[in-house]
Formats: C-alpha cells, structure tokens, sequence
C-alpha cells in the first residue's frame, strides 16, 4: 500500500492553551495510530493565525493508507482536553 501524508487541524479551546503542549499530547496520540514503518517520522508544526490570539495547530504527517479513514485519529485527538475542534484537511497520497 502507499503512505499518505495527512493534515489536521486542531482548534484550541482558548487563546491562552499551551500549544507546545498540546502539540506533544497530540503527537502521542498520532504516533499510537501511525504503523509501525511511521512511527518515528518526523511530524511538522504550523500554527495558524485565527483571530482575537487564537491560533490554531496544524500538523502534518505520513501515515500507511491501508490504516483506512482517520476518523478515529480524530475523536482521540479530539479527545483531549483543551481541544474544541479536529479536521482533517487534507490527504495526499506521497510518491516516491
């Protein structure tokens, strides 16, 4: 199968949210989904002005397409405290 490199983003529940933080509990959880062949790859940080200091976090990663849908990357992320929202925003199939 080929690897997929998805993005989510993550919308704090407050400006005042540690987003280093939130950033580390938040790869945890990907890094508990990903197979094993991703478990070490690297996963990049942007942070996205929203409005009145909020930001929100968007991750990228690579993660095996046989995993199927990231619906239950979602709600664990989503499951965190100080999360209000979880969207996947994109999927791209790597090549090479």
């Amino acid at each position: 199968m080929a690897s997929v490199v998805v993005t989510i983003k993550i919308m704090p529940t407050s400006p005042d949210v540690d987003l280093d933080n939130l950033y580390n509990q938040a790869c945890t959880n990907i890094r508990n989904f990903v197979d094993e062949k991703h478990k070490e790859d690297e996963i990049r940080k942007q942070l996205e002005p929203i409005g009145f200091g909020l930001q929100a976090l968007k991750l990228v990663f690579v993660m095996d397409e046989s995993l199927g849908d990231t619906e239950k990357l979602e709600q664990t992320v989503l499951s965190l405290e100080q999360v209000e929202s979880v969207e996947v925003t994109d999927v791209r199939r790597a090549i090479g």
